[in-house]
């Protein structure tokens, strides 16, 4: 029975170290570039959009299109890298514990 109290206890400091994460990553930015920097998107640690920073210079009709290609890949590089400091931060509450195939956390 001492086990399962074990298990219990330590499920329960796994259960307060992923709230703490949760809301580490809630109050962190992470900055993501395309073109050079002519274009930066700012998302939050859960992958919520918070900035937008556009070089004026794209702002010409005849370069919308670059513009919005530009917004997608800057998109992409914040979410790649919110994606990365969540994995390290999951590796530190769960001490290297493989989680099951599919089961994204905090996600």
């Amino acid at each position: 029975m001492k086990n399962l109290a074990g298990l219990m206890k330590q499920a329960s400091q796994m259960q307060q170290k992923m709230a703490d994460m949760q809301s580490t990553l809630e109050s962190v930015e992470v900055e993501g570039q395309a073109g050079a920097g002519m274009v930066t998107i700012v998302l939050s640690g859960k992958g919520e959009m918070k900035r937008v920073k556009v070089d004026p210079k794209l702002a010409d009709p005849a370069e919308m299109e670059m513009l919005e290609d530009l917004l997608i890949a800057a998109h992409a590089d914040a979410k790649r890298k919110v994606e990365a400091m969540a994995a390290e931060e999951m590796q530190k509450v769960t001490g290297g514990m493989q989680l099951p195939a599919g089961m994204k956390l905090p996600f």
